[in-house]
């Protein structure tokens, strides 16, 4: 069986980072993403809702915004509950497994804390990444 969701959009809003009781890193954030089937001249937008937990929630929460174009990889979960009023209702959402930059960094390159760029992502790939000092021209590409 495979369950495996892989979304590019953008922010709906800046994510913020929540910690549970014991202490586990959660941010929840939503993903506007334009369906690609679309007739000329219309434009569909969905709007995702995402979860992601543990390194990766502190790495979007520390360096995604509100209108940033980002790439997600997950898993879709459903999850059942009851409202205020007694009704039953179900939710769908991706986990995140992976979250990364869909478009070139910003001026100034600053995470919204304003640390500077030089981190090790969190994401669960385990990236680290830096900033590169100097002269471009001995890159291979």
């Amino acid at each position: 069986m495979l369950n495996k969701a892989i979304l590019m959009g953008r922010l709906t809003a800046d994510p913020e980072l929540r910690r549970t009781q014991s202490g586990t890193s959660v941010t929840s954030f939503a993903l506007a993403v334009g369906r690609s089937f679309q007739k000329p001249g219309e434009q569909q937008t969905d709007f995702i809702d995402i979860v992601a937990w543990g390194k990766t929630a502190e790495f979007v929460s520390k360096w995604f915004a509100k209108g940033q174009l980002v790439a997600v990889s997950g898993r879709i979960q459903v999850r059942n509950w009851e409202d205020k009023a007694g009704q039953k209702r179900r939710s769908f959402e991706v986990v995140a497994d992976e979250a990364h930059f869909a478009e070139p960094k910003r001026e100034g390159g600053q995470p919204r804390d304003g640390l500077p760029v030089s981190f090790d992502s969190g994401a669960s790939s385990g990236n680290e990444f830096a900033v590169l000092e100097g002269d471009d021209s001995d890159l291979p590409f």
